[in-house]
């Protein structure tokens, strides 16, 4: 019983580019372009949030190669700068990070391209767009508690087709631009309505739509041959990804001006209805099978952080257990189900972005700076990938830097989102550091876990993969 080496070159790639080429690109120059106030610098704004995530994904192919654990963001925490911040990691994760709020806000875009078509020109009902959202979740769990082959070659399969839907996008962009229609470059880097405060907001915006990149870093001991296929996978990945997500935003203005583009609740829509006219229904299906991709690939990877996490004994025993004949991390995917559909009944879409980014790219820019610390205390240590010193300097300097002007920037929903994160802390000296729950507890904890482990079939992982 254990978890096997399943990833080669190709799911590794689709793994990266299918979580992240998602929702983001659909929903996400709204926020960008709102937030930067004009078109040049929205336009910048993504080819510089694509460079800032191709420097992050190749200090964590360093880490991936060096620490040769699943887990990402929470391992390099461990392994770096101890186990306080890789539980409060773990904690906020599945808090509301990834898990819910991220998800949710995936799976709503995925009910709104699905439900919206049927009632345009009219907004769709809230209630049709989370009810398919919900279907959506659940289709997606299905599947990655049925079988880790089939989730990687879903995910495959879906990154086909998300690819198709941007070239779809770009091409009728990069006819109309061809033929002269530039007025809405005209005056492109006006900065009238630039603000300082709302700057970091776009970032987050755009770093929301490349999110995703270090994924692979999840399933480590899954991935075939992982010193090689990971940094091959993350530079192959992001550079496609980047220059894909550029020509998207050129396309999206060409054919739309600013003012159409803040208007509308779903850009691609808009955009197949104005470019795509024989399409037009065709479009909006193959957004939702991209959002789809991205909630199949979140759903593959993230148990992985949960399930390593409890191995380390960090939460409870059974979710480092796996599918005695499935061989997939049954509990630690079925804890994360219950968690999204709560936050997606409740949630709003925008104001997810904003509540979870804090945390999220913290935790980030921690954890590559443990990398350097590591790398200062430990210089003989094996590393088959080293990134240049000065890619991880900027990489780790621009998140902290990011993340401070964050609390200028929107400090409700950024205090909301540090004071969660410190709620991990009692939790952290109560049940780890210096366990003192009451012996009646534990009990009752140990006999509830024996029949779950039961009815879910599920036992610990019994061979050594890292």
């Amino acid at each position: 019983v254990h978890l096997r080496r399943e990833i080669g070159p190709l799911p590794a790639v689709a793994l990266i580019i299918g979580t992240v080429v998602g929702s983001g690109i659909f929903i996400a120059p709204k926020g960008v372009l709102v937030n930067s106030g004009s078109v040049g610098l929205s336009l910048l704004v993504w080819a510089l949030c694509g460079v800032l995530s191709l420097f992050g994904a190749l200090c964590y192919a360093e880490l991936g190669t060096t620490f040769t654990k699943s887990g990402g963001h929470y391992t390099y925490l461990l392994e770096t700068l101890g186990p306080l911040p890789a539980f409060l990691r773990l904690w906020v994760e599945f808090l509301f990070i990834r898990w819910p709020a991220v998800t949710s806000y995936v799976s709503l875009a995925f009910g709104r391209y699905v439900v919206e078509p049927f009632f345009a020109p009219c907004p769709a009902p809230a209630v049709l767009v989370k009810l398919m959202s919900v279907l959506g979740v659940t289709f997606v769990v299905a599947v990655n508690c049925w079988s880790v082959s089939l989730a990687s070659r879903t995910q495959v399969a879906l990154t086909f087709i998300k690819m198709f839907a941007l070239v779809l996008i770009i091409i009728p962009g990069v006819i109309a631009l061809a033929k002269g229609k530039t007025e809405n470059f005209q005056g492109g880097f006006e900065m009238d309505l630039l603000t300082l405060d709302r700057l970091p907001l776009a970032f987050y915006n755009g770093l929301y739509a490349y999110g995703g990149w270090f994924y692979l870093n999840f399933v480590t001991e899954e991935v075939i041959n992982p010193k090689r296929t990971i940094p091959v996978a993350v530079v192959c990945s992001m550079v496609t990804v980047t220059v894909f997500y550029v020509l998207v935003n050129v396309a999206y203005y060409t054919v739309m001006s600013p003012a159409e583009l803040l208007g509308s609740e779903a850009v691609a829509v808009t955009f197949a209805n104005r470019a795509l006219q024989g399409l037009t229904s065709l479009v909006p299906l193959l957004v939702a099978l991209s959002c789809l991709g991205a909630l199949n690939g979140g759903f593959f990877v993230a148990p992985r952080m949960l399930f390593v996490g409890a191995r380390e004994g960090h939460w409870p025993p059974i979710f480092s257990m796996i599918h005695i004949r499935r061989q997939t991390p049954l509990p630690a995917v079925l804890l994360l189900y219950p968690l999204v559909v709560l936050m997606l009944i409740n949630g709003e879409i925008y104001q997810l972005i904003n509540f979870a980014s804090f945390a999220r790219w913290f935790f980030i820019a921690l954890a590559t700076l443990g990398m350097l610390v590591h790398r200062h205390r430990f210089p003989l240590h094996p590393r088959p990938f080293k990134v240049p010193l000065a890619v991880a300097l900027v990489f780790t300097v621009v998140c902290f830097f990011i993340v401070g002007l964050s609390l200028y920037s929107d400090p409700w929903n950024t205090g909301r989102s540090c004071a969660l994160t410190l709620t991990g802390l009692p939790v952290y000296y109560a049940t780890v550091y210096r366990p003192r729950l009451p012996r009646k507890w534990r009990r009752a904890f140990n006999s509830c876990s024996k029949r779950l482990q039961i009815l879910l079939e599920v036992a610990q992982q019994e061979i050594q993969t890292f």
